[in-house]
């Protein structure tokens, strides 16, 4: 009995262990800001960075000269397999899943590898190579490159050694109070905030199907709680020049982002939405946590629990490598397609600046600079999270707007390159109608919130 008692010691306090060490770990490269700038003496470096941030700033700097071609072997590769998936029968199931897709989406791979090519190659129809839409995306895909290599092997450090559990238990308590969520939904925000707003809906996908969430409650989460990660979010800061001031940047977010969440599920159209589960199957409740324990007590058993099943170091660079391919293969390409085509838009035809329109006088009467200029960057938004900071990146845009600007595109959530579509292609009952007007809806709430957050900050 004895010998029984001391196995369990050993096995609590390993266990224990192994969730302390790689949390701590995570936290100081997804969460805390350290000066890393004066620790590497390498130019091109910010002072202050989360560690993750400062391996892609690393990574970027020491491949600078490779990453563009890399780019166009990837996103062409991507588009060149996926054709020929059609042909053969691939046994794979990753592979199968990575390359088959549907008509659709093999259309903007095709785009995308098409676009890169003349990119790099600077060959092609001015419209698609210049400085303001091919080589604009061109630029952008090295911090891409980077930013998923560094997290796909990475985030396991926070997502499955516990960490994730158990911030999610200590702030579910108030959820279904403040958000009409049950508490739950903590862990699909942490999961989005720590690793990636896709990896929070198929989180919230795969609990709704399983009826741990109604319809109403995973369209909220989806479009309230599936934030934009930490590392796209230095993306965006990087692009405009904030990552010295990257903390302000990202609180400016959380707070517009908190508002959105408290207002939107009480006014339409979240509040439409019906309280029924997936295919009318077992509505199944969450963990209570007992009365005889304490929220962190529960909370850490939890983490503990979720420390003891998690992978192997082996799996963990198995998973890592699935998730870079998947990310670089899925994603590159639908950015450079949609990017090229909406700068082409933006640039090229009047149509941002005719419907943004109502738009500028909203920014004029936040007296909001360069008005005319920033009005098409956060409408063009819709289609993907990078374009608005692309276009507000130039010379003679003021610093309060272009910091308005890039933390809105951050806030408003929904984009059509990543969660738009992900929301789109799962089983979450979104139209595409109702998500433009969710986009719509917390541009509205956030814009004149992060406006009064700015100029405080560049007062």
């Amino acid at each position: 009995m004895e010998n029984i008692n001391l196995q369990k010691e050993e096995l609590l306090s390993r266990n224990l262990f192994k969730f302390l060490v790689p949390s701590f770990i995570g936290l100081l490269l997804f969460v805390i800001p350290l000066p890393y700038g004066s620790m590497v003496p390498l130019e091109g470096l910010s002072a202050y960075n989360i560690g993750i941030g400062f391996l892609a700033e690393l990574f970027k700097i020491i491949f600078a000269s490779y990453l563009p071609t890399v780019a166009m072997v990837v996103i062409t590769t991507s588009a060149v397999l996926s054709i020929l998936s059609k042909i053969i029968n691939i046994k794979n199931d990753f592979i199968r899943n990575l390359l088959n897709v549907s008509p659709f989406w093999l259309t903007f791979r095709i785009f995308g590898a098409v676009f890169i090519i003349m990119a790099v190659l600077n060959i092609g129809p001015e419209f698609i190579i210049s400085e303001v839409t091919g080589q604009t995306m061109l630029s952008l895909m090295p911090s891409l490159l980077a930013i998923f290599f560094v997290s796909g092997f990475l985030l396991p450090l926070v997502v499955d050694f516990g960490l994730m559990d158990f911030l999610g238990i200590l702030i579910s308590k108030s959820m279904y109070k403040m958000f009409k969520v049950p508490g739950r939904a903590a862990i699909d925000a942490v999961s989005s905030w720590l690793g990636d707003g896709t990896l929070g809906i198929m989180i919230t996908n795969t609990q709704y199907k399983q009826g741990y969430y109604t319809a109403k409650e995973a369209a909220i989460i989806s479009v309230c709680f599936s934030l934009v990660s930490l590392p796209f979010s230095t993306v965006i800061a990087d692009q405009l020049g904030f990552m010295p001031m990257f903390v302000p940047f990202y609180i400016t977010v959380c707070i517009a982002s908190l508002a959105c969440a408290l207002i939107m599920p009480r006014i339409f159209p979240l509040n439409k939405f019906k309280n029924e589960t997936f295919n009318n199957v077992e509505h199944l409740k969450e963990d209570i946590v007992p009365e005889h324990m304490s929220i962190y007590t529960f909370a850490l058993n939890k983490a503990i629990k979720r420390a003891s099943t998690a992978p192997s170091f082996k799996d963990i660079l198995i998973n890592g490598f699935k998730t870079v391919i998947d990310m670089y293969f899925a994603l590159l390409p639908l950015v450079m397609a949609w990017g090229i085509l909406s700068l082409i838009v933006a640039e090229f035809t009047p149509f941002f600046n005719i419907v943004s329109i109502p738009v500028v006088y909203i920014l004029q009467f936040l007296n909001i600079p360069n008005a005319i200029e920033a009005a098409p960057a956060i409408l063009v938004g819709f289609t993907d999270m990078f374009l608005p900071s692309i276009m507000v990146s130039g010379e003679g845009i003021s610093e309060i707007t272009k910091f308005i600007v890039g933390t809105l595109s951050i806030t408003q959530l929904v984009y059509l390159t990543e969660t738009g579509a992900v929301i789109l292609k799962s089983d979450i009952p979104i139209k595409f109608k109702e998500l433009f007007l969710i986009f719509l809806t917390r541009t509205a709430i956030a814009l004149p919130i992060i406006t009064i957050i700015a100029k405080f900050i560049f007062a």
